[in-house]
């Protein structure tokens, strides 16, 4: 069975919204499919997707082959993931250490030898 990803068009006239799904190549667009393992709004400016990386690099490795606009929305959003990374990784350093100073005793007072 040739499996690819694909867009499966949803929402009203004039307002679409995708759902990013794995589905055997000769079903219809917005026919049956296998897994839904994203969405995509065109209409929202900035980042407006959101995929399952673990899942997609799955199917990819299965034999799954992206539509052009899905390979460009996995771009996207590996690069995305992979700049959010190292500041979370930092953020969550940085409450670490404040956690840790808030939680550490605090001294006791210096007696004076008056």
């Amino acid at each position: 069975m040739a499996v690819s990803i694909r867009l499966r068009r949803e929402g009203t006239k004039n307002r679409p919204y995708y759902k990013v799904v794995v589905a055997d190549r000769r079903s219809p667009r917005d026919g049956k499919f296998i897994e839904i393992i994203g969405a995509y709004d065109p209409k929202v400016p900035g980042h407006n997707s959101t995929l399952k990386i673990d899942r997609v690099e799955y199917w990819i490795s299965k034999g799954a082959q992206p539509s052009d606009t899905v390979r460009s929305l996995i771009k996207k959003n590996k690069k995305a993931t992979a700049t959010a990374e190292p500041a979370a990784e930092a953020e969550r350093e940085e409450q670490q250490s404040v956690q840790e100073q808030s939680s550490s005793p605090p001294a006791p007072p210096a007696e004076d030898a008056s």
